[in-house]
């Protein structure tokens, strides 16, 4: 019952270290010829905002799950659904509109000409308008209460929000001036989107954007309200009965015949296994959508599709601050940009105090702090 001690010289582990190091394809399992391919979704962020703590969290697992998914011998396509229509981007259009400072030129602001640094990264500058919106409609609102209005009549009410949605329906009609400038504030978000992407250190294989998929769905419902998937109620609506599995009655198309949610993701995930040689595709998503995957995947498969068994979401939980759930319009966000800088600065100042950077050049440091900071960052993550 006694113990007998082993010790291993430093120099074993070294050289083992030191040469996986040196094999860029050290623990990974190639893919056989006829290994199929899995894709994973994450990120799919609003074009009204920039990134913050959520998307960081999000973003960070939803890689991490790709890469541990090729290192065990499959081929992996990264994909991203960016939610670039509907009332929110309009709010910060409307309010880029109706706000922007003018410069000399006569002009208003953009990501090239504003005079705030801050807002130069173009995800800020739309996210910006975004929070005014929200300030000068909670104006509007207030004015409207003081004369005698209910709170609901009053958000109602209030012009901007009428304004904007007038513009979504522009938008959804072509005008040419507002879908114009939807794809110049577009630009500017996915500009400011990939600085944060390669700062983090994540990438894609393919973008999906909703005003491309929002019209996919119809289709496959029509057909399965033939096949008896789907049932139709006397408006004309399209539903499915899932009291079989445990849950209720789910809309797959209004009575006038347009989408919700549900129908463009049916359609989006057919799309997506006809546009890759996939078999199966995992959803990294909060748990906030947990139903809303139980009944997709319930659907795909009662639609015929083989890989609808070889779908996961991956939940998880929200990240949340002490004050309570982030906020985007209210400006309650932790940004992902500060939020990395601020890593990087901290793993400056303690590398400093520690003195550990003797014999480095300044482009050597700065390198080990972004290593450091970020790397601190996603493993407590």
């Amino acid at each position: 019952k006694g113990f007998l001690n082993l010790v291993i010289e430093d120099s074993v582990y070294t050289n083992f270290f030191n040469a996986a190091y040196a094999n860029a394809d050290f623990g990974f399992i190639k893919p056989s010829a006829e290994e199929k391919a899995v894709m994973v979704e994450y990120s799919s962020p609003n074009t009204n905002k920039p990134l913050h703590l959520g998307h960081i969290r999000n973003n960070l697992l939803g890689y991490s799950v790709a890469e541990i998914i090729k290192a065990s011998g499959k081929n992996v396509y990264k994909t991203q659904i960016i939610n670039d229509r509907g009332i929110h981007i309009c709010k910060s259009m409307l309010a880029w509109e109706k706000y922007a400072p003018n410069g000399s030129d006569g002009q208003k602001e953009t990501p090239e000409t504003t005079s705030n640094t801050e807002l130069r990264k173009g995800d800020k500058l739309v996210g910006h308008y975004y929070v005014k919106f929200d300030q000068e409609y909670k104006k509007e609102v207030a004015h409207i209460i003081a004369k005698g209005k209910t709170e609901e009549e009053a958000k109602k009410q209030a012009p901007l929000l009428i304004a904007a949605q007038q513009m979504l329906l522009k938008w959804e009609a072509g005008d040419t001036q507002v879908v114009s400038l939807w794809e110049t504030m577009n630009q500017w978000v996915y500009k400011g989107f990939d600085t944060s992407y390669h700062k983090l250190g994540v990438s894609f294989d393919k973008n999906y954007y909703e005003s491309d998929t929002y019209i996919l769905g119809k289709d496959d419902v029509r057909k399965g309200l033939e096949n008896g998937v789907f049932y139709s109620k006397e408006d004309g609506s399209v539903w499915i009965n899932l009291e079989d599995e445990g849950l209720d009655h789910k809309l797959v198309l209004r009575s006038d015949g347009t989408s919700v949610y549900m129908t463009q993701d049916i359609g989006t995930a057919i799309q997506r296994f006809k546009d890759f040689d996939a078999t199966g595709m995992t959803y990294v998503v909060g748990n906030e959508q947990d139903y809303h995957f139980r009944v997709l995947f319930l659907i795909l498969s009662k639609l015929g599709y083989q890989w609808a068994s070889k779908l996961h979401h991956l939940s998880y939980g929200m990240v949340d601050l002490p004050s309570g759930k982030m906020k985007s319009r209210e400006g309650t966000v932790v940004d992902a940009d500060d939020l990395m800088d601020s890593m990087i600065r901290d793993a400056g100042s303690i590398s400093k105090e520690l003195g550990k950077i003797e014999g480095l050049d300044e482009q050597e440091q700065a390198e080990l702090f972004n290593t450091l900071g970020l790397g601190a960052l996603k493993y407590f993550i």
